[in-house]
């Protein structure tokens, strides 16, 4: 969750640590800090509790300077957000600094032990007993107590360390959160993520777990946790730079959603044959054959994955004819789940490093089945333990509300689905070509969705003093109710609540009066009879709504005057087919939870309590 960043080099390491803490700030943002070793080999070091904009105060207030130096933000597990539990955090005597990101399950234990050798503490955190226990171990070389120390740590860790008795060194190491390495024309650079490094060099490396990296001024070196040399393969990011600032826009957020059509169109791209609508999936280990065998499949995600899941599986049960089952990633491993080299397991994670996901990818590998990652971060680790990614193109998400990764999401598993259809001989060559090309067509209806929204500045003024909202859907458009209830939870703080249209008789009735708002999904696909059908029973359930005093907006299909004669307001989109609607209804949920946010003053880009990667348990 938290956000490290380190630079060795021969420039000014101050303001490389301060715009990689700012690029990180969406991982966590209750207190930050910074350490760096000046040329008289001291210590120096700033740490505040709150946003980034107070460490840079301190900074300019009571300057320092150094040569080399590590940073981080935290978002906080063990310890109260203050200024006292912000890192780097010291040994005993200040000679060793370390930053943290991750929890160390023994850390009572190791602090006891400790405690009783003479060393003392004033934090709550875990983190403190890592520079004490690094301290216990160093005679000299930085690097080897680093090691000795993370051979003690139990529970998950990405740690970056600098001491001033072993100058011109920063070791890092990792064992589960993110870590990755940048290399640049005789400096070097750590990070818990990418965008933090990306203006100063494109070519990094991904530690795994159990890696270690020393990095100086000439170089990096890497070893395993017991000292063996080790190699990982350089990556070079195609990210622009410029795609991780504003350009612009208000806030990261907006700028996100308005990616959505380039996202989408980037991660169809050379996929997807538009005169054949043959799909093509690049270094798979997984054979055609394989994927024609496949007697199930599971997906595991968390959060807003998750409901890309839940609608990837109506999209792979209707392309494919194979039954799906859906798990959150913190519940899977903990039901011994009944899996095996009959099934796929595929994974999804925008950032590839999801703790819990990483947890069920595992297990599904030690029970024989063949894993396959949905990413959107090349060289991640959930996509280097998988037989295959299909890794989207949304390019960096900085707001911590996903938008444009969800879409990428979804646009994904209809390839996948339409895959999967094709292997099976589930689909004939008519339906394939017809429904590649109503896929590349989405794009442009993005497009179209998104320029129609001046209309809720106006919108949000009868919704945005609600305290509660419902959101209905039927069908692959339930899951896309639940999106629309977590963005407006997630950047709000409003309560709100995703349901099954069908299920209101079962309950939900109960709630309805003049003060809760109702946002229905009421889409339709013309040429599909179910989806005619699902769209009658929901102009029911708007009906059932009315008739208690209900408000209700509505999401639904251009030319569908039945809705506009049953609601107070309606958010017009494309027609599209069935399984493709998802990608255009969530556009205005996410603009629409965007824009009552700012209207309640809320921090958009960084609600509270929450970080974009959560890469602990």
């Amino acid at each position: 969750m938290c956000g490290i960043v380190g630079y060795i080099g021969s420039r000014k390491p101050l303001p490389i640590l301060l715009d990689g803490l700012r690029r990180l700030e969406y991982r966590g943002y209750d207190s930050a800090g910074l350490a760096v070793v000046n040329e008289d080999r001291q210590i120096e070091l700033r740490r505040v509790s709150g946003k980034l904009h107070n460490l840079e105060d301190a900074v300019r207030l009571n300057p320092l300077d150094g040569t080399y130096g590590i940073g981080h933000t935290r978002w906080a597990t063990h310890g109260r957000p203050t200024e006292e539990n912000a890192h780097p955090h010291r040994d005993s005597h200040g000679d060793i600094v370390v930053v943290h990101n991750g929890i160390v399950e023994n850390y009572l234990q190791l602090k006891q032990s400790l405690e009783a050798e003479g060393h003392v503490f004033h934090t709550e955190t875990d983190t403190e007993i890592i520079p004490h226990l690094i301290e216990k171990h160093f005679t000299g070389n930085l690097e080897d107590a680093v090691r000795a120390a993370v051979n003690q740590l139990k529970g998950v860790f990405a740690i970056a360390a600098i001491s001033r008795l072993d100058p011109d060194k920063i070791v890092t190491a990792r064992n589960g959160p993110p870590v990755v390495v940048g290399l640049g024309e005789s400096e070097y650079f750590v990070a818990s993520d990418v965008p933090a490094i990306l203006s100063h060099t494109r070519d990094v490396f991904f530690l795994h777990d159990g890696d270690l990296a020393v990095l100086t001024p000439d170089g990096v070196r890497l070893s395993d946790f017991a000292g063996h040399p080790i190699k990982r393969q350089i990556s070079h990011i195609l990210w622009d730079p410029i795609m991780a600032e504003k350009g612009g826009y208000k806030h990261f957020m907006l700028k996100e959603i308005f990616e959505q059509p380039r996202a989408v169109r980037d991660t169809i791209l050379g996929r997807v044959g538009q005169e054949t609508g043959r799909v093509f999936l690049d270094e798979m280990q997984i054979r055609p054959v394989e994927f024609a065998s496949f007697q199930s499949v599971r997906i595991v995600a968390c959060g807003t994955s998750w409901h890309a899941a839940l609608a990837g599986k109506f999209m792979i049960e209707r392309l494919a004819r194979i039954p799906v089952e859906v798990d959150y990633g913190s519940e899977f491993r903990y039901r011994d789940p009944i899996i095996g080299p009959g099934s796929l397991t595929v994974l999804i994670s925008q950032s590839g490093e999801t703790a819990d996901t990483l947890a069920a990818q595992r297990e599904a590998k030690q029970k024989g089945s063949r894993t396959l990652s949905i990413c959107n971060v090349m060289g991640a680790m959930i996509s280097r333990e998988a037989a295959g990614t299909l890794l989207t193109h949304a390019g960096p998400e900085i707001g911590v509300a996903s938008t444009k990764a969800f879409t990428s999401q979804l646009t994904a598993l209809f390839i996948l689905a339409l895959y999967l259809g094709q292997a099976r001989g589930q689909l004939s060559p008519k339906e394939s070509i017809g429904l590649a090309n109503e896929l590349l067509r989405i794009p442009a209806k993005l497009e179209q969705v998104l320029s129609r929204s001046e209309c809720y500045d106006e919108l949000v003024k009868w919704l945005f003093k609600s305290t509660d909202f419902l959101y209905l859907g039927r069908g692959i458009h339930y899951p896309i109710a639940l999106e629309g209830a977590l963005k407006l939870k997630e950047i709000s703080y409003i309560h709100a609540e995703g349901y099954p249209a069908g299920e209101m008789k079962h309950g939900p009735n109960a709630l309805i009066d003049e003060s809760l708002p109702t946002v229905v999904l009421a889409t339709a696909d013309p040429e599909d009879e179910g989806s005619q059908l699902r769209f009658e029973k929901t102009l029911s359930n708007i009906q059932e709504v009315k008739a208690r005093g209900g408000k209700v907006l509505a999401v639904a299909c251009e030319g569908a005057d039945e809705v506009a004669r049953s609601t107070d307001q309606v958010i017009w989109i494309p027609p599209t087919r069935e399984l493709l609607l998802p990608i255009l209804e969530v556009v205005p949920l996410q603009l629409l939870a965007y824009h009552i946010a700012v209207r309640r003053g809320c921090d958009v880009d960084q609600p509270r309590n929450l970080a974009k990667s959560v890469t602990v348990e």
